[in-house]
């Protein structure tokens, strides 16, 4: 059983910061691929970063490339979300996922799991 549980979401204003978690266990650190993925109203649900098994290949959504950054702690369970500089085109449901596929899928079908999501609200 793969639980994922993200936390960490909330108000900020653009250009601030926030670092959202995904806390699961250490079987599915070791064992999946972990994503997170954003849905904004009316849109559909976009990849938004990952990171592979062994942490030696990260992907980025261009639009979040160089300002966010995805991390894992072995220690902690935990995947973590630093999100920079955010904008007011971030703000979105943000879920955390986990995917058996290799390297780091971009596509949402190749994640078999997926948390209940945390809200991310950018104001002006």
């Amino acid at each position: 059983q793969v639980q994922l549980v993200e936390s960490g979401g909330g108000l900020v204003q653009a250009g601030g910061s926030l670092r959202l978690s995904c806390a699961t266990s250490r079987r599915t650190l070791n064992s999946y691929t972990m994503g997170w993925f954003r849905r904004a109203p009316g849109k559909e649900r976009e990849f938004v970063a990952g990171i592979n098994r062994s942490s030696t290949m990260r992907n980025y959504a261009d639009s979040v490339q160089g300002r966010f950054t995805i991390s894992k702690d072995n220690a902690k369970n935990t995947v973590y979300l630093e999100m920079n500089s955010l904008k007011l085109e971030d703000a979105a449901v943000y879920y955390c996922a986990a995917s058996t596929g290799i390297g780091v899928p971009r596509s949402d079908g190749s994640y078999a799991y997926w948390g209940q999501g945390t809200q991310v609200t950018v104001s002006s």
